[in-house]
């Protein structure tokens, strides 16, 4: 009876510590192109790819669809586009012209997001591990390299 109670205390006790908060660069609110709210924390703990792109970028163009079939490949990780320099309707056209529906697309019309990144040029990708931890690619990597990175953030089980 000791025992319960005892391992019922360890389990109140260790049940009440505060969550750690998620990493700085994590820490943002931003836009979609439709106008709905995005926090960055909620990317935290799962594999994510954050893609970030300008819509005059003639390699972010030639990619998109790539980009595309990519994140519907992989369901399980969460990708999101980060459009950048440029007007808001550039950024909408980009995403229709591209049929670029199956993840958000965040309108950083003030470079936060890129900054909190570190990104200073484009195309970027920012792969994100379960762990918090990020790399970046700037560049166009070709369809077989994006795959095997994307594939690489899956916890290996």
């Amino acid at each position: 009876m000791r025992i319960l109670g005892l391992l019922l205390g360890i389990l109140l006790l260790t049940g009440c510590a505060e969550k750690a908060p998620p990493p700085e660069k994590f820490q943002f609110t931003a836009q979609t192109l439709d106008g709905a709210e995005f926090r960055g924390d909620k990317l935290v703990g799962q594999p994510a790819v954050l893609w970030f792109w300008t819509p005059w970028c003639p390699s972010c163009n030639a990619e998109a669809e790539t980009v595309e079939a990519i994140s519907k490949r992989h369901t399980k990780v969460q990708f999101v586009g980060v459009a950048a320099e440029d007007q808001l309707d550039a950024m909408k056209k980009f995403v229709s012209d591209h049929r670029m529906t199956g993840f958000p697309h965040l309108a950083d019309l003030d470079g936060s997001v890129w900054k909190r990144f570190g990104v200073t040029a484009q195309p970027t990708f920012a792969f994100v591990g379960t762990d918090g931890s990020v790399e970046l690619l700037t560049g166009s990597p070709t369809e077989e390299q994006l795959d095997q990175r994307v594939s690489a953030l899956m916890p290996k089980v």
